[in-house]
This record gives structure tokens, sequence and C-alpha cells, in this order.
């Protein structure tokens, strides 16, 4: 495709993006910003290229539920926006999008289980190109690079692999940064996108952002520059990382953990608290999925911590009898919610100034996007917090319970 028009069909500001061949194309950027629209274009006239006919892709977003009204529909605007349809058929159930001439597919996967995106595979050609949209909901860097893993092997020329992913600026403290944005690899291509690349943007929109820039310039700068932000309905506020010495610290040892499995992680905190000068040091952690009773007592262990007085979640007294009775973890107890728990425990943690150790990465990412539910009717922040980001902030909270109940 020659620039005269690809500009005609999506405008200026994706040159490079288009004509890149890396393994990585990663684009950030605000909303309205073209960037998954552009993507849509590239994939449905690429796998229509002649060169490419032995081309598949893969479509991914954190849970499957959520493709259908977003890269599903895109793609489908795209198709009926260049009169293809005679070109594709797609199904809901389940969710393909289907090159009639060769028989190329469009596949759409949910990252709820990293582990069945190992095996994928395609009856005609190669899986050439994965597309992740809304690539900040990864929030483990872990599956991205089971999927990365996967999507491996020589392809005939002049097919490449390629994951292109796409999403709005979140916490520069994402690991998206730090892989992609804070790296030079020729392999990799780290765009920040904006509405002004947009042309053919809404002018109330546009009225909309300016407005926003004179009211509320941080919040101009991530929504409408696409620049790295911070959340503002975020529950903790006053928290820092600071490299201190764990042994030479005052506090109170405190020990916290919140059982998971498959889709959620197994998460563990060690800390202390200062009850003098209100201070809430972060020292330890270990954060992972698919963990056995037997592992994560191994891990409580190598912690040192087997003979501390460990908080763990009540929901779950089986596993707390056997890391108890089996395991020798000897001191661990069920925590006591009881009615209104959560909100007192947060409130309690509020007042506290939060130190965190640099090696505890999961938990500072976690504070970093623990965030209060928004009414989708009055658009006002609700005293609840979303259920995210939130196994290391319920393991201190755990952690804490004789203070908070007292």
């Amino acid at each position: 495709m020659n620039k005269y028009f690809l500009n005609q069909l999506i405008g200026k500001g994706y040159d490079n993006f288009w004509f890149f061949k890396g393994r990585y194309r990663i684009v950030k950027g605000s909303r309205a910003s073209k960037k998954s629209r552009t993507t849509a274009y590239w994939i449905i006239i690429n796998m229509m290229d002649k060169n490419y006919k032995l081309s598949n892709t893969l479509v991914i977003r954190k849970t499957k539920s959520t493709l259908k009204n977003s890269c599903f529909a895109e793609l489908l605007w795209v198709i009926h926006h260049l009169k293809l349809e005679k070109y594709w058929k797609w199904t809901r159930n389940p969710l393909e999008i289907i090159y009639r001439p060769t028989g190329q597919k469009i596949l759409f996967r949910g990252l709820d289980d990293p582990l069945k995106l190992a095996s994928i595979s395609v009856p005609f050609g190669y899986i050439c190109w994965v597309w992740i949209e809304e690539a900040y909901e990864i929030t483990d860097e872990h599956d991205f690079q089971m999927l990365d893993e996967s999507i491996r092997g020589n392809l005939p020329f002049p097919l490449f692999h390629q994951f292109t992913l796409t999403f709005n600026p979140w916490t520069s403290n994402h690991w998206l940064e730090s892989k992609f944005f804070d790296v030079k690899d020729e392999d990799i291509l780290a765009m920040t996108t904006t509405y002004q690349m947009n042309e053919w943007i809404d002018p109330s929109y546009i009225k909309m952002l300016t407005l926003l820039k004179e009211t509320n310039p941080q919040r101009y700068q991530v929504s409408a520059l696409g620049e790295w932000g911070t959340l503002e309905n975020k529950i903790y506020e006053n928290y820092q990382k600071n490299l201190f010495n764990p042994k030479e610290v005052n506090g109170i040892p405190i020990y916290g953990l919140d059982f998971g499995y498959s889709k959620d992680p197994t998460a563990f905190f060690v800390g202390k608290i200062d009850l003098i000068n209100k201070k809430l040091y972060v020292i330890d952690e270990f954060y992972e999925k698919k963990l056995l009773n037997n592992q994560i007592a191994e891990k409580i262990i190598q912690k040192g911590c087997q003979h501390k007085k460990i908080y763990a979640d009540c929901s779950s007294p089986k596993d707390i009898t056997e890391l108890s009775q089996i395991y020798n973890i000897e001191k661990i107890v069920a925590c006591r919610k009881g009615k209104d728990s959560l909100l007192k425990g947060i409130k309690f943690i509020q007042d506290y100034h939060i130190l965190i150790h640099p090696s505890c990465k999961y938990f500072f990412f976690e504070i970093e996007n623990y965030t209060y539910k928004k009414d989708p009717k009055k658009k006002q922040y609700l005293p609840i917090p979303e259920d995210h980001h939130n196994h290391l902030m319920d393991a201190m909270r755990y952690a804490l319970e004789p203070f908070i109940m007292n």
C-alpha cells in the first residue's frame, strides 16, 4: 500500500506503525487517537494481501467476554467500511472472522488462562500476528511472556511474527513501560499517540479536551496526550518506595496471606507497623498463581516465616488447616472479617504512611492500581473497592487485623 492511499484511508501519523515488521509494535495513546481502528485496518488489509495468504491473526484481551464489543466489532466495522463483506464471513459462537478465498482466520481468545493459548493452532497456514487490546489489563508480565514464547517457529518468506499491543496509558509503573518504552531495540516500535493525530475527530470532543486542559491539566496529559499518569480514584495515596533496611526499622512484625489459584495469585505479605509514628513498612512478598499448599508452605519457610503469626483469608479454612497441621506453618490462623471489615481496614490503613521496599514490585503495582468503584449512572465514585489488584492489599489488611479490631 502506498503512502498516499494510506493517508487517505487512516490519515497521518501511522506510517511507521504500518510498515514496521519487528516483533513488537506497542501503541499507547489517548482516546480517539485511532490506534485500535488503525490496527483493525492493518489486519484486514494485510491478511488479504496475496504475499501473506498463509497468515492468521490471534486477537486477545484479558477476558474473552470483552472481545465481542471491542476488537471483533472494530474489525467488522473495517470490513463494512471497505465494502469487503463478500470476501469475509464471521461467527459469534465461536467468535471468528474468516477470509473466504483462503480460509485464513482471525481468532479471538481471552488471557484468563494463558496455558490454553500455548497449544492454539489453525488448520491453514500459521499464526503470524497477535493483537492485544487494552494491554494494560495484563498485570502479570509472566502471562505475556508465556504467550510470547508460544508464538514461535520459522515462517516462509515473506511472513513474519508480530505482536501489536494497544492501550490507554495508565500508571508508569506498569511492566509495559520498562519492557518496551525504557529500552532501545530494533525489534520494538513503541509509540505514543494523541487525539491530535485523528483528522476525523468530533469537534465537540476537541472542545471538551480543550476545557479539560484548563480545568485539570494533569488529567489532560493522560487522557488527551497519552502520557503515563496516575488514577484519580486511588484508595491509598500516602505511600512511596523507600530503600530501608528491614532490620533497622522500628515496628511490630506482621504477616498476611491471601489464597488464590488459577485466575488469582496467592499473595503473601510481610511488613512492620510503627504505631507511634503511624508508619507501615512493606518488607517482603510472594505473588504467584497455581501454588499448591505444599508450595505455599515451602515459600513461607524459605522466607523464615513458618513460626510467625500469619493471618490468612478465612474463606479457605481447609487450606489453613493443611498448612498448619500437615506442612508445619504452625501459627497460621484465619482472619475474622466481620461486618464492614473491608472498609474499616481501608480506613485504618489510610491513616498510615506506607513505605515500600523496592523489592516488593507486585505490592507497588497493586497499590498503584487499587481503586474505588464508579457508579455508572451517577458517574460518582462509591466507597467500595473494585475487585481487582487487591490480593496483596487484602493480605496486608489481614496482617493488620489485630490492630484494626482494637
